[in-house]
């Protein structure tokens, strides 16, 4: 079993070590966060399933906190700015212990602490509740700039899609982190180049994405956002760097792992029918029960 951080740790100085850790935990995470959504027969797979190796990274290995004790004041925050992708964090959070699995099945259902977006105060392990797409950078940017205040060495991770990137707060927001030099902040684009629309090039382009938040002051790093090598080695790149706040551009795939949601924007806000089900579960290497 991982275990979970509860102080900073070199999570890079055995690298093969860390993904033979962590492969395991995205193949279990994708395989909940398949079953959730059919089970609830609404919410956003696309999504969900193109950001569980930034999770995984990040839960279990890169941040600093305490699943029996949520609130503990000298955790490292999480901020899911495109809320959408709730059914990964409630995953990553179930798995970690934050709350018992078999919750997950509970998603967006009647009376759930599971809602379609994160919510604060009903789900355990969840630090900002969010939704409104471009918000989350500017209550990071708020969380890491308190931390700081009262001196804690805690750091803020925020993710954002990159649909999102098209809102015009995300880029305020950019301005004030440089300006403020607040690098205990961390984001993390999901690069997965689809919205609920369309391609994002179609839509609204934000190419170049990695020059545009350089020109805004941000040291930036490109990786491969399903590769464990590259995002821990950025993640502690990002712990190192002072006087600026880092952007990690992941380039993912929308739907990784089902070979009918890879790349295909339906199935941005749709769950799999009936049929579907059962490919999908089988491809994730799950059983029908």
């Amino acid at each position: 079993m991982v275990q979970v951080p509860l102080e900073r740790i070199d999570y890079c100085e055995d690298l093969e070590r860390s993904v033979v850790e962590l492969k395991p935990v995205t193949e279990e995470a994708r395989k909940w966060i398949f079953k959730m959504i059919y089970e609830a027969g609404s919410g956003h797979p696309g999504g969900s399933l193109s950001s569980v190796e930034i999770l995984t990274a990040l839960y279990y290995k890169v941040m600093r906190h305490d699943p029996g004790n949520p609130h503990w004041p000298d955790r490292d925050r999480f901020v899911l700015s495109k809320g959408h992708g709730a059914p990964a964090l409630y995953t990553l959070l179930a798995l970690t212990g934050y709350f018992q699995t078999c919750e997950l099945n509970t998603l967006r259902k009647l009376g759930s602490r599971l809602q379609g977006h994160p919510s604060m105060n009903k789900t355990p392990g969840v630090d900002m509740s969010t939704g409104s797409l471009g918000q989350g950078l500017s209550i990071a940017i708020g969380m890491a700039l308190g931390l700081r205040l009262d001196r804690k060495d805690a750091r803020v991770y925020v993710l954002i899609g990159d649909g999102e990137a098209q809102e015009g707060q995300i880029w305020e927001a950019a301005m004030a982190a440089a300006h403020y030099k607040v690098d205990n902040l961390c984001a993390v684009l999901d690069r997965n180049q689809l919205q609920i629309d369309g391609r994002t090039e179609n839509i609204m382009s934000i190419e170049p994405i990695s020059s545009k938040f350089r020109a805004f002051g941000w040291h930036v790093i490109d990786v491969n956002g399903h590769d464990f090598k590259e995002l821990l080695l950025a993640f502690k790149e990002a712990e190192s760097t002072k006087g600026q706040p880092t952007m990690i551009i992941a380039n993912t795939v929308k739907g990784r792992g089902v070979s009918f949601m890879e790349g295909a924007v339906k199935f941005h806000g749709k769950p799999p029918d009936d049929d579907e089900f059962v490919q999908g579960l089988k491809e994730l290497g799950g059983e029908c029960k």
